[in-house]
């Protein structure tokens, strides 16, 4: 029995949004180390290039994603998922025969401009899956991105131990060319590309219902990301922390980082098909309070076991945030704005990496590394209770718009 187009494409794009995390986690642990190669030598100048090269892609990608989801709505996804995958392979390519940190640092710029593969693959899913499978859809294709994210490591560690570190670049290159060869064949997509005007900003705002759950969602993903990636380039120096002198450090900090990734792996095709049951706003919620929960105790823990048994939890209760935000997304937008709002939520993920990025290192230094769990998990609260309140107004506005239609008849 064949499957039908859209299980088909959900199967593609996982294994181009696999190819692409993969090939562009290989690239970010060791940019700190590129950079070094391409003649900066002084420490601080070091840290200073890397949070410049490395955040240059994410701020430029959280101006142009509205634009790219505009385009998709007039023109398809496809042709974004085939931008996207060939732009990013041929910069990559590029960034491994750069001679200076002017050159990479230009060509992340360029990078920010044409990325994007991930997110029109689940601008893709979500508009072609049926509303009833559409949880367990996005949260099957995340686990894409989150494997690629857990392997892409490993491989460029070894890869720049004995080959050196531009094959890395090249390795990447050839993993996004194959994404944009799986695009470009097997992809299926109908489009009949509409002669109307797009809507301008205001308009798309005008045409989207309950605008203030709409905002919820984009605050919760900049937030939950915000968290995310606080927590993130800190980790090896807690770990550091917790187990001085000993050997195997780097090892260490990668089970501890990867615990989160593969319980995320595990738990978001069953939260996701969870969802398609109960509700994507029931596990928005249940998985925001126990996030927050869950990053309190690892301020307090005494060896890198309790953390990556905690990481491992946090893992679980994240896996069910990002796919329930992008499934309640895709069944409240109209469907000639779904492109639109999908390029803002993925504005506010982009925007939600750069600014945790820079943040958890600022805080972790000025109050100590506990204080960024703390304030993480107050975050994640106060963003659940946004979120209930939101919900509470739309039911509200529903029960007026039902009695008045009731004292029309």
């Amino acid at each position: 029995m064949a499957l039908p187009l859209w299980k088909r494409n959900l199967y593609v794009v996982w294994f181009g949004s696999f190819a692409t995390a993969a090939g562009m986690s290989q690239i970010i642990p060791f940019l700190p180390l590129y950079i070094e190669k391409l003649g900066i030598t002084e420490t601080s100048a070091i840290e200073s290039w890397s949070g410049l090269i490395f955040g240059a892609t994410f701020l430029v990608s959280a101006f142009v994603s509205p634009l790219w989801g505009r385009l998709a709505d007039k023109y398809g996804r496809k042709p974004m998922l085939l931008r996207a995958s060939l732009g990013m392979c041929l910069i990559v390519f590029l960034m491994a025969f750069a001679q200076n940190v002017y050159q990479l640092f230009g060509l992340r710029l360029i990078m920010g401009v044409v990325s994007g593969y991930i997110p029109a693959s689940i601008i893709l899913v979500a508009t072609q899956t049926p509303k009833s499978h559409s949880g367990w859809a996005l949260g099957m294709l995340s686990t894409g991105g989150i494997s690629g994210s857990l392997i892409g490591p490993l491989v460029g560690g070894v890869l720049s131990e004995y080959m050196g570190m531009r094959l890395v670049f090249i390795d990447t290159s050839v993993l996004l060319l194959c994404a944009f060869l799986a695009s470009l064949f097997f992809v299926k997509e109908k489009v009949v590309v509409s002669q109307k005007k797009q809507p301008s900003i205001k308009q798309v705002w005008a045409m989207t219902p309950h605008v203030g759950l709409f905002l919820a969602m984009f605050l919760t993903t900049f937030m939950v990301q915000l968290a995310n990636m606080s927590i993130q380039p800190i980790i090896t120096v807690y770990v550091k922390l917790l187990s001085p002198g000993a050997a195997h450090l780097e090892l260490m900090s990668g089970v501890v980082v990867a615990a989160a990734g593969l319980a995320s792996v595990i738990a978001a095709p069953i939260l996701g098909r969870l969802s398609d049951r109960i509700g994507p706003r029931r596990i928005l919620l249940y998985a925001l309070l126990f996030t927050g929960v869950i990053f309190i105790p690892q301020a307090f823990v005494t060896n890198a076991w309790q953390l990556t048994v905690l990481r491992f939890m946090l893992g679980l209760a994240t896996a069910g945030i990002l796919p329930s935000i992008n499934t309640i997304v895709k069944k409240m937008a109209p469907e000639a704005i779904t492109g639109q709002l999908f390029g803002y939520n993925q504005s506010a993920q982009f925007l939600g990496t750069l600014g945790g990025s820079l943040l958890g290192g600022h805080m972790a230094a000025i109050y100590g590394i506990k204080y960024v769990f703390f304030s993480t998990s107050l975050l994640l609260f106060i963003n659940a209770g946004w979120v209930v309140a939101s919900e509470m107004l739309v039911k509200k506005r529903e029960r007026k718009i039902e009695a008045a239609r009731g004292g029309l008849r």
